[in-house]
């Protein structure tokens, strides 16, 4: 059969495929290949072509070039790994011993090494109970922050690992190093990689309507210590420390698989799944490039790796657009949006491209501990969104800017909180809609009285 796939002649009738054409993850797929002689022999010949990372040579030597070709129909070359399988990095490094020679320097985007992600946001929502129960009226002024790190301390698991991520990136080493930024990265890893969604997602996607929620929010990752620090590195430099680490490469990709902006879904996320974006998102927090809210704002929802594309040269245009990824990525925003208003993506109506509005950084609010009620109390109506506070009263904003924010929210949800008004684009055009489905019905109205 091996023979027959080499030769590229078609299977018996009837004869099933080979163990080996099966999608497997990686480590069984090394194991497949190392039983059968020519696989095992050509992998070898190319782990030693890539050996060198000179690309270019490697694709002008013929022996090279029958390798790759012989490994392109293996189980190798289709593997995929599962996040959080038992040998994840293992089979992530078998994954890129035979990818990353393959796209080093010829993409900007690479593609995922992990399994596509089925599931959907309304999985989570089903398993989250945070708001089952509770009074409408209640909920909907409420800290939904607070109520999500509430929510984790009731689960044993959660409340362990989320513990012991905030003890280590808070604990001080000398005055000249606040925290082991190492050790933050590994137990922050842990928590995201071990505690399942419907805790994870609501602590880092949880909705504010005030500056307190929104700062706590920001603070779920410890960021003094996990996120910040004296200087920002340029993000080339930054994504490439991050590709030089198997793990941290795998990562990243992945991100940019799931949620790399497109034009040609309803959400502007690849497949409309924004549960692959979130937990993609998820997978970065606890490396050098994690990501995070830039500021506390509660009208626009900004975020960015600690980096910036300053001293980039000629390189700069491809920085932009690295940044631009996180920074004004219509999909991440509307897939923290809709988690955080409760609402799955077969709720949400058509939103394309809403514009990015930067905030001035708000001063830095110290987090509260989980038993202080940190939501309106601390702060007047003037401190409030314009937004929210037009909502709130019920009244129909001017046409400016505070409008277009406005849409940026309501539009995706039509399952707001109670107090929460959603406003109508003018531009969206229904009432002409309904006004020409009117004319059209006439004539069949005047034709029934007639008869």
């Amino acid at each position: 059969e091996i023979l027959r796939s080499l030769a590229g002649l078609p299977s018996p009738p009837g004869a099933a495929p080979p163990a080996w054409r099966v999608p497997v993850d990686c480590v069984r797929a090394n194991e497949l290949c190392a039983g059968e002689p020519g696989c095992s022999s050509r992998y070898r010949t190319l782990r030693q072509c890539l050996a060198g990372r000179d690309r270019n040579t490697m694709l002008a030597n013929r022996e090279c070039q029958a390798a790759l070709e012989v490994l392109q129909e293996s189980p190798l070359y289709h593997c995929r790994c599962k996040r959080g399988m038992k040998k994840e990095l293992q089979c992530l490094q078998i994954y890129w011993s035979i990818h990353m020679g393959l796209t080093e320097g010829e993409e900007f985007y690479e593609a995922s090494p992990y399994e596509p992600v089925t599931s959907r946001l309304s999985d989570i929502f089903r398993l989250a109970s945070i708001f089952s129960g509770m009074d409408p009226a209640t909920t909907s002024k409420s800290n939904h922050c607070l109520d999500a790190a509430k929510a984790c301390n009731l689960n044993d698991n959660c409340k362990r690992l989320r513990s012991g991520y905030i003890s280590t990136c808070s604990r001080e080493l000398s005055a000249t190093e606040p925290c082991s930024r190492r050790k933050c990265h590994k137990a922050l890893r842990q928590f995201f990689d071990r505690v399942p969604g419907e805790f994870t997602f609501r602590l880092l996607f949880c909705s504010c309507k005030d500056p307190a929620c929104a700062e706590r929010r920001r603070q779920t990752i410890v960021p003094s210590c996990s996120y910040e620090d004296k200087e920002k590195p340029n993000c080339l430099d930054l994504r490439g420390a991050c590709r030089a680490d198997h793990l941290c490469r795998s990562r990243l990709a992945d991100f940019h698989t799931n949620c790399q902006a497109t034009s040609q879904s309803l959400t502007s996320c690849p497949g409309d799944n924004f549960q692959a974006c979130l937990g993609s998102y998820a997978g970065l927090i606890g490396f050098d490039i994690t990501p995070n809210y830039v500021d506390a704002s509660t009208t626009s929802i900004t975020i960015s790796p600690w980096c910036s594309c300053k001293g980039s040269g000629n390189m700069e245009e491809e920085c932009e657009k690295f940044l631009r990824d996180f920074t004004e990525n219509p999909c991440l925003r509307n897939a923290i949006q809709a988690f955080g208003n409760g609402t799955d993506v077969n709720l949400a109506p058509k939103n394309p491209n809403p514009a990015v509005t930067v905030v001035p950084k708000t001063e830095k609010i110290p987090a509260l501990p989980d038993d202080v009620n940190d939501s309106n109390t601390a702060y007047d109506g003037g401190v409030i969104s314009t937004c929210t506070s037009l909502q709130e009263q019920g009244l129909k904003p001017n046409q400016s800017k505070e409008q277009s924010l406005c849409y940026s929210e309501a539009q995706l949800t039509t399952d707001v909180m109670p107090d929460q008004k959603t406003f109508t684009d003018p531009k969206a055009g229904s009432s002409r809609h309904r006004e020409l489905r009117m004319l059209l019905l006439v004539p069949v109205l005047i034709a029934a009285l007639g008869l």
